[in-house]
């Protein structure tokens, strides 16, 4: 096969403790998975789960010790921060129920899905897509993915994000409204899930908005933290 062009490279993350990286296929994200969260966009309680998407190459890897540089992205003025859980998906397959989900996944990370509000909320208002407001360039920042056998109990870890070290989200993964298996069998209804997709299971309450020059610090236990700076 002779390409037309270049071919694209493919948009990986680092493996925790490994040489090897993760090839990522699709990026997947849970809206509203947090009831406080849920009411803080102005949601109630438990919804059903719903999703959105960023481009594969929306991912910025940020290895284990260092610290990511996000670039401040144009067209808007109200970036905001979303820490979350990110599993990593490793056998693809369609329909998964609940109880067979966590045969599927390969890992998990610190993850932010960072949200360009304004256009978000104008979208909203229009009834447009939200692809602006959360599918621009490098808005998902990635820490390592830590393989499953090595994230401990992941279902009570707690998570949490630091902004120039102020505390600014703090809640737990057992406190998502749809967990992990419960969102890989709502998920994989819609899509076949393939190896190397990622999602993103939603964000607690806290969010807000930063400039260039702030760091954000998250953390997820068992699962290192993540470091990146807006510039």
């Amino acid at each position: 096969m002779q390409f037309a062009i270049p071919q694209p490279s493919i948009p990986t993350v680092p493996v925790a403790g490994s040489e090897s990286v993760f090839p990522v296929h699709r990026i997947y994200c849970v809206g509203r998975n947090y009831v406080e969260h849920a009411k803080e966009m102005g949601g109630t309680g438990r919804e059903a789960p719903f999703f959105f998407m960023k481009p594969a190459d929306a991912v910025l890897p940020v290895p284990a010790g260092t610290i990511g540089e996000m670039p401040y992205p144009g067209m808007t003025n109200d970036l905001h921060h979303e820490i979350e859980l990110v599993v990593a998906i490793g056998k693809g397959g369609s329909n998964i129920a609940a109880a067979d989900a966590m045969q599927y996944v390969w890992g998990y990370a610190v993850g932010l899905d960072m949200t360009r509000r304004d256009l978000q909320g104008e979208a909203k208002k229009q009834g447009r897509p939200w692809s602006t407001g959360k599918g621009f360039d490098k808005s998902a920042p990635i820490g390592p993915i830590y393989p499953a056998a090595q994230a401990g109990n992941i279902a009570h870890a707690s998570i949490r994000l630091q902004v120039n070290g102020a505390a600014r989200q703090q809640s737990s993964i057992e406190k998502l409204i749809w967990n992990i298996s419960e969102t890989i069998e709502h998920l994989s209804k819609y899509f076949a899930l393939q190896p190397g997709d990622l999602i993103f299971t939603g964000t607690p309450e806290g969010v807000a908005a930063v400039k260039q020059g702030d760091v954000l610090e998250g953390a997820i236990d068992g699962l290192g933290e993540l470091k990146v700076k807006i510039v």
